[in-house]
C-alpha cells in the first residue's frame, strides 16, 4: 500500500518534469497523508496538461458521503477496472499524482520502523492516480474532487519491507496513462513494480509516524546511516 508519502522538491521542478502551465504555490511537505490536500496532474481540453489539488481517498460519484474515503486511498491494478469504487475513474479519470518519496513500515525489534524510498537522486516522480468529482448537491455542499493511488506487488528491492509499492510510472507513458482514449488493456499493462535500480529505500525517524510532524527532516536518514549502504541491505 500507500499510506504517507513526500513531496519536496522546488515547485519549479515538479512544474517542469510535468509540463503543466499552472504556477501554484507548492509547498515542501514530507509526511503527506490521507484526507488531506495533494497535487496531482491530469489532462485538460486539447490534450494540455493541468495542475490540480485533490483530497487523498477516492470518492465515487456514487457515494452518499465522504465517510469511505479514508478506505480508498489505495486502488489495486489487479482489480482497479473492476472494483466499483475505481472502475469508471480508471476507464475516464487517471490522473498523475507527483511525489519524491515515500514511507512504508518494518517491524524490527518489535517495532514498527518506517522506511522513505526514493530516487537515488531525489528527483520527483509520478504515482499512477485516479481522481472522481463528487457532488451532493441534496446538501448544497461545494463538490469534492478526489484521488486516489494505484499499488501494485512490490519490486525485488522492497519487498523486504513491505508486500506492496505504488505504481511508479515511466516519464514516457504519461501521456499515454492520463489519454482517456488508451485502451483498458494498454492502461493496465503500465500497472507494474518500477525496477528495482530506480529507487533506495532507508530508515527515517519515527517522528514521521505522527501525521502532525511535517518538517523536512522527516525526509533524512537516521543519524549514522547513508541511504545507500542501508539500500544494500534489503
Amino acid at each position: 500500500m500507500c499510506g504517507r508519502y513526500s513531496l519536496t522538491s522546488a515547485a519549479e521542478a515538479v512544474r517542469q518534469a510535468f509540463g503543466y502551465p499552472e504556477r501554484p504555490n507548492l509547498e515542501p511537505r514530507a509526511n503527506i497523508a490521507p484526507t488531506q490536500e495533494v497535487a496531482a496532474v491530469r489532462l485538460g481540453g486539447g490534450g494540455t496538461r493541468h495542475f490540480a489539488r485533490l483530497r487523498w481517498g477516492l470518492i465515487p460519484a456514487w457515494a452518499k458521503d465522504v465517510s469511505g474515503a479514508a478506505r480508498t486511498i489505495n486502488a489495486r491494478a489487479e482489480s482497479v477496472a473492476e472494483k466499483p469504487s475505481f472502475r469508471a475513474a480508471f476507464a475516464h479519470r487517471r490522473c498523475l499524482i507527483p511525489a519524491d518519496g515515500f514511507y512504508e513500515w518494518k517491524t524490527e525489534d518489535g517495532l514498527k520502523q518506517p522506511y522513505r524510498i526514493a530516487a537515488p537522486d531525489g528527483a520527483v516522480f509520478a504515482f499512477a492516480g485516479l481522481w472522481e468529482r463528487w457532488d451532493n448537491a441534496a446538501e448544497k455542499r461545494a463538490p469534492v474532487e478526489s484521488c486516489t493511488i494505484v499499488t501494485t506487488e512490490a519490486n525485488e528491492r522492497l519487498r523486504a519491507i513491505h508486500p506492496r509499492m505504488p505504481v511508479i510510472l515511466d516519464a514516457a507513458d504519461y501521456e499515454t496513462w492520463l489519454d482517456p482514449q488508451t485502451a483498458a488493456a494498454e492502461a493496465l499493462a503500465l500497472l507494474r513494480p518500477c525496477p528495482a535500480e530506480r529507487l533506495t529505500a532507508y530508515r527515517v525517524s519515527r517522528r514521521v509516524n505522527t501525521v502532525a510532524n511535517e518538517d523536512l527532516s522527516l525526509i533524512e536518514p537516521l543519524v549514522g546511516e547513508e541511504p545507500a549502504a542501508q539500500a544494500r541491505l534489503l
